[in-house]
């Protein structure tokens, strides 16, 4: 059987990169973000929200994803602050979606910011595995104004890793045959999808390294770890993953955004504001797009990996970004068991458009009235940029009544 090709593309600093380039868009002399102490996060004036990327300079002062801001401004009183912006991360995204679907057909979008592609059956038409991703990774970073790191090796899992290898803007391989040099003496919290909690219990166990783990009697790890999840790290400590890389369902099937957090959140009110954020991408996409959704579904996923999703379907169709983000509110609370999380997303289905869609006999006059609302906020934002118009829960950080933290938990300073 032939050996796959598969390449990980990974944007470095996604978020303050591309509020950078958009900065100096406007400002040829504006500072670069990457080399200054600076993070994306909710409103530094009202000190609301939290920190969903910090650039180097903040990470050497303590600042960490996924952290109040008023922690982060005590650990860094000079931190700048940039609202997110996520019309400007999409525009950037698909732009880089578009160059790297000139490369293979087959490709997978991960998340905003990285990208799988299969590189099989066209590597022939480039050259070299090694020189086509170092050309890659330069036509991006002269044609698109960000760089990237790219992993390269015979299947998902590895290719990833090998992206996270040094950073910024540089290629590397991990190939089966170099596991025991290149992964093995990593840190087993290093692992794709070793959460902190199981690394607390590898650490129990002795277990330091991912090659200690990958040594490691399967039947002693799900005795300690779960049956499933205990031979998923044991099957990834050994490079092995046999996952297809696939390309996204086409958009008329469903539109959704997710965001990974390198924190934990265990706050509800933080959990509250990412699906604020998600929910304003999903919703101006949604209408961009031409289509009311009727289905509304929130994913996430813990500390622990472990999955899980709750959908509802809507009344009447909608591409109000209030009534999705009001529904996801619900649905989190619902689904939520209190478990630190690391992975938060929103997805509308049931996609119908507008003039073939079963008219109500009775419209909400209150949902009509803010579908409006959104589309002169799109219209605003696509003409003065998307800072241009804040809705006030950004703002003041005035979210929907929630009951108690299901976790129980108070707010940490992490």
């Amino acid at each position: 059987m032939e050996q796959r090709l598969i390449y990980h593309i990974d944007v470095n600093s996604a978020f303050l990169s591309w509020t950078g380039k958009e900065r100096r868009l406007h400002d040829p002399e504006a500072v670069d973000l990457l080399t200054i102490p600076a993070a994306i996060g909710g409103d530094s004036s009202k000190r609301h929200g939290i920190v969903l990327a910090k650039s180097p300079a903040a990470k050497a002062m303590g600042v960490s994803t996924g952290e109040p801001l008023t922690s982060a401004l005590k650990k860094c009183p000079n931190l700048s602050v940039f609202p997110p912006d996520f019309k400007v991360y999409t525009k950037n995204s698909a732009m880089l979606m578009e160059l790297l679907y000139s490369y293979s057909p087959v490709m997978q979008q991960f998340s905003i910011d990285e990208a799988f592609l299969d590189m099989t059956e066209t590597i022939h038409l480039f050259g070299e595995p090694l020189e086509t991703a170092d050309t890659l990774r330069t036509r991006i970073a002269d044609e698109l104004g960000f760089t990237v790191n790219i992993g390269i090796s015979s299947n998902k899992l590895l290719a990833k890793m090998a992206s996270d290898f040094e950073k910024p803007n540089r290629c590397h391989t991990l190939f089966p045959e170099e596991i025991p040099k290149k992964m093995w003496p990593l840190a087993v919290g290093e692992l794709f999808l070793v959460g902190r909690s199981a690394r607390a219990k590898l650490a129990l166990m002795g277990i330091r390294t991912i090659g200690d783990l990958a040594r490691t009697d399967l039947a002693l790890l799900q005795s300690h770890l779960g049956v499933k999840y205990g031979a998923m790290i044991h099957r990834y400590a050994n490079g092995e993953d046999d996952s297809p890389v696939e390309p996204e369902e086409p958009e008329n099937k469903g539109i959704g955004n997710s965001t990974t957090l390198s924190s934990d959140v265990t706050n509800f009110e933080d959990a509250c504001q990412i699906l604020l954020l998600l929910s304003e991408t999903v919703g101006a996409r949604l209408r961009k797009s031409g289509h009311k959704c009727s289905c509304v579904t929130v994913e996430r996923r813990d500390a622990d990996f472990r999955n899980s999703s709750h959908q509802l379907t809507l009344p009447s169709p909608t591409c109000s970004t209030s009534m999705i983000y009001d529904t996801s509110v619900r649905l989190l609370r619902e689904l939520w068991d209190g478990a630190p999380l690391r992975l938060l997303g929103v997805r509308v289905t049931k996609l119908d458009e507008p003039e073939y869609e079963q008219l109500s006999l009775f419209p909400s006059e209150e949902n009509q009235k803010q579908e409006k609302l959104d589309k002169a906020i799109d219209a605003i934002r696509e003409r003065f940029g998307a800072g241009a118009v804040k809705r006030a829960s950004v703002l003041s950080a005035e979210l929907p009544a929630t009951p108690k933290n299901p976790s129980g938990q108070k707010r940490d300073g992490h």
